[in-house]
């Protein structure tokens, strides 16, 4: 998560891609990403969410590192987009929002997460 990564992150995940992510902002995230499965599961185990069925199909672990590799894919995404732009010579990767890395940089992280998790979500309901 960017606060974990702005209040402890002191040592720099990729400095040359993208300068502000932290090692620390990397683990906040996974630990944000399973409290809130764990937390979701507990208080509302009938919401169909994603995270929700991983924890209700598989055994807890098993789950857990699946749910962690999938933001570390999320991590990668953003890491890729960071890369073209600076390969291309861009601050943003459109116009449509403005001092926000544009609509890409919105959804970097979804784009590299979505089929990993689509393929799951298929493995486990077949």
């Amino acid at each position: 998560s960017s606060w974990c990564g702005r209040r402890w992150g002191r040592r720099k995940l990729a400095p040359a891609i993208s300068p502000g992510k932290t090692w620390a902002g990397v683990w906040g995230a996974v630990a944000a990403v399973l409290a809130l499965a764990l937390l979701l599961n507990a208080v509302a185990a009938g919401v169909p969410a994603f995270s929700t069925m991983l924890l209700q199909e598989l055994v807890l672990p098993a789950a857990l590192t699946l749910l962690a590799a999938l933001v570390g894919l999320s991590v990668f995404g953003d890491l890729f987009e960071s890369l073209l732009k600076r390969q291309a010579g861009a601050k943003d990767s459109s116009r449509l929002l403005p001092g926000h890395g544009g609509v890409l940089d919105r959804i970097d992280a979804v784009i590299a997460v979505l089929p990993a998790a689509a393929l799951f979500d298929l493995w486990l309901r077949r």
